[in-house]
């Protein structure tokens, strides 16, 4: 893909005329065509009849070279004409930092990758921006299957949309996914083979650079996770995470190491101020956690701030900086080292609620034994083991989270 991208912009050389639309002209298109080798068909023939093409965005892989150009800053579009970024020319002499301005710029092509038509539109072209990061995050855990990655896909946008055919949207998601991943192969940031997609040397380190992950030799926190007023055991956990992440993303690694299903709002405090997402089913004045990183508000040793998951049942939990700890070569953080104490129950009612369906199922005898343990989904109270905490079973679900 490199080849690609630096022929189409030393093809645009001090620039190109587009049409009124602002895409290539139908004549420069067949000569990319054949110069970039891309495969697509000009004027496809179609049963007996011939389809004439009216637009350079109908060639997809051309489209594709041509806005993966414009996303990685090498060329741009004035005023009906196609320029190259005099600032970015070191790039086409450099093949590694090319390379990773290509990567970067994938997160901005949802509409190449997944052009839309009259009939069809990609649900994950639209969730995109969602659905980018999060396989990111996965991928950069280490090997992954395929079923695994289609099923994040689907998992983050099918509860957006209403479908009059589940089974067909799904299958169009998995194709779109795999299209994804045929395009991370070309570019070399992905080996795939028939079960398992795995990030190449050069994507992990790109991956870790996007993500805020730390380097080997780098700064690594060890901070300990404990639910407030929780008792017999006190439910905690220990995690190693890098200081460049964003607190949103701890809040999807909390989620996961705590137990949480993560249906619910949040908010991070710290000395007073609010981190969070912004939601109507507020009026508060809250600082995005998307742009702050976990080291912006755990400076030091000690430092302590507050999440709280589920704003109707209130789970308060302190964040503490334990250590700061070197990061090492081959370990992909975060890492659950230790934990203690079950998660409750989702919607069980806050501290207080969990204590009441406690003493509830501990007593055969209570009026409402049987409604808890079915609400529960248990086949029986002694499933449920508030002390069970299984350090293995916790890192799975950790590392399935991304």
């Amino acid at each position: 893909m490199q080849e690609e991208l630096r022929a189409f912009t030393e093809w645009v050389g001090g620039g190109r005329k587009l049409t009124q639309t602002g895409n290539l002209t139908l004549s420069d298109a067949r000569a990319l065509v054949a110069l970039l080798e891309t495969g697509d068909e000009i004027d496809p023939k179609i049963g007996d009849r011939l389809s004439r093409t009216k637009s350079s965005t109908e060639l997809p892989e051309l489209n594709l070279i041509v806005e993966w150009a414009k996303a990685a800053g090498l060329v741009r579009v004035v005023k009906e004409r196609l320029l190259p970024v005099k600032k970015a020319a070191p790039l086409l002499k450099d093949s590694e930092r090319l390379w990773e301005a290509s990567f970067v710029a994938l997160g901005k092509m949802s509409e190449a990758l997944f052009p839309k038509n009259y009939w069809y539109a990609s649900l994950v072209g639209e969730e995109f921006t969602l659905i980018w990061p999060a396989l990111l995050r996965r991928l950069y855990g280490g090997p992954v299957p395929v079923a695994d990655l289609r099923e994040l896909a689907w998992e983050i946008a099918s509860p957006y949309y209403e479908m009059h055919d589940p089974q067909a949207q799904r299958r169009m998601t998995d194709r779109d996914l795999d299209r994804l991943l045929a395009v991370l192969v070309r570019l070399g940031a992905v080996e795939l083979t028939q079960e398992t997609a795995t990030l190449t040397p050069v994507a992990v380190n790109a991956a870790r650079r996007s993500l805020g992950e730390a380097a080997p030799g780098e700064p690594i926190y060890q901070i300990r996770v404990t639910l407030q007023e929780s008792a017999d055991p006190v439910i905690w956990r220990c995690l190693l995470v890098s200081p460049g992440i964003t607190i949103d993303r701890l809040h999807h690694i909390l989620v996961a190491a705590m137990g949480w299903e993560g249906r619910h709002l949040h908010l991070f405090t710290v000395g007073g101020v609010l981190y969070g997402e912004s939601s109507p089913e507020w009026d508060l004045d809250i600082m995005d956690e998307e742009k702050t990183s976990l080291a912006e508000v755990l400076a030091e040793v000690g430092a302590v701030m507050e999440y709280e998951y589920d704003l109707g049942d209130s789970w308060r939990h302190d964040v503490v900086l334990e250590e700061v700890l070197t990061a090492e070569e081959w370990v992909r953080y975060p890492v659950l080292v230790d934990g203690a104490g079950a998660c409750p129950p989702e919607d069980v009612g806050g501290i207080g609620g969990y204590e009441y369906f406690r003493l509830v199922l501990a007593d055969p005898g209570h009026d409402e034994h049987n409604e808890y343990v079915r609400w529960a989904g248990l086949e029986s109270a002694q499933e449920f083991d508030p002390a069970r905490f299984v350090l293995e079973a916790a890192r799975r679900a950790l590392a399935s989270a991304g």
